[in-house]
């Protein structure tokens, strides 16, 4: 199964909420559809039948949904406006949510059936960075839990201060500053992933159109390595914006908006190829060899082996994210 979020008419978009696709000898068949609002980010449950969406609205708010009735069963407030993405510690008794707009980190308690028992801390990030639109004020995007030796850490990366934050994540949720790390300015920072099993990470920056290779050490500081740009072939448009930035096997994928490729790069870091993958794709989820990309510009669900072979699209409006179930 694969579930997609889109973004719905609140913000110009023209998807309905949430979609549930079963893959089949033909692509993808619609299995259900639950209405909500512009559930841009999802992130499943390792072990439960239940999944988060983020609805990105200016009163922010999580929406949980059983899945094996495929109902949203509650709805809580993020505490800030524009969540945009979700993680859940390895542990699993916490959920992560990174308000955009709002430029804040919120932790929330995790029942162990997967239901949201509460919010247990808020923090929110103060600077600027040089670009006067995008930059403006505090932005996180992401946040990135690690299980180490000094307990649970999350690294929230912020695209308007060019910077990541490491916290310590106490056991009652809540969060202490550990560390603040700075990227090259006007990077952007959206996405971070860190390689398993070294202390190399890499950064995708939208703003600048690059992928940012830093050393994490000690645990929880960054410092940038080395700076690619975000695809293979220079692109001579209007501006690219990378998305989503994902580690399958030996390979490092970045989905880049503007040359609308989907782009492989070893981890030298060196790109090796530019995968053609729909206009604006925003996520994607690569699962045994296929990437399903969601192309929010195409208003579909563009599937493709990464070995080669023709696209599949599957219609479906403004998808924001695609994961697998």
């Amino acid at each position: 199964m694969f579930y997609v979020g889109s973004y719905t008419s609140d913000k110009g978009g023209n998807g309905v909420g949430l979609t549930a696709l079963r893959p089949d000898a033909g692509g993808l068949t619609q299995v259900g559809e639950l209405a909500m609002t512009s559930p841009s980010w999802l992130t499943r449950h390792p072990t439960e039948p239940v999944l988060y969406a983020t609805n990105e609205a200016a009163d922010g708010a999580i929406t949980t949904v059983d899945l094996t009735t495929f109902t949203a069963v509650d709805t809580v407030s993020t505490g800030g406006a524009d969540p945009c993405h979700l993680a859940i510690t390895p542990d699993l008794r916490f959920l992560l949510c990174a308000n955009y707009i709002s430029g804040s980190l919120a932790v929330f308690g995790l029942a162990a059936d997967g239901r949201i028992t509460g919010r247990t801390d808020l923090v929110t990030h103060e600077g600027s960075g040089p670009d006067p639109e995008r930059q403006e004020a505090a932005h996180v995007h992401m946040a990135v839990p690690l299980d180490s030796p000094q307990g649970t850490l999350v690294s929230a990366v912020d695209l308007g201060t060019d910077e990541i934050h490491t916290y310590r994540l106490a056991e009652t949720g809540e969060l202490e500053r550990l560390a603040v790390s700075a990227l090259p300015p006007g990077t952007g920072p959206r996405q971070l992933v860190r390689r398993p099993g070294t202390d190399v990470a890499y950064v995708a920056g939208e703003l600048a159109a690059t992928l940012v290779t830093v050393r994490e050490d000690p645990i929880g500081t960054f410092t940038p390595l080395g700076v690619e740009q975000a695809t293979k072939t220079p692109y001579d448009g209007d501006r690219n914006y990378p998305a989503h930035l994902e580690f399958v096997g030996e390979r490092l994928y970045l989905s880049n908006r503007g040359p609308d490729v989907l782009t492989e790069f070893d981890l030298a870091p060196a790109a090796v190829a530019d995968h053609p993958c729909g206009a604006f794709p925003r996520h994607f989820s690569i699962v045994d060899g296929v990437c399903r990309v969601a192309a929010q510009l195409d208003d579909a669900i563009v599937s493709f082996p990464l070995a080669g072979g023709e696209p599949t699209r599957f219609a479906t409006g403004s998808p924001t994210c695609v994961i697998p179930g």
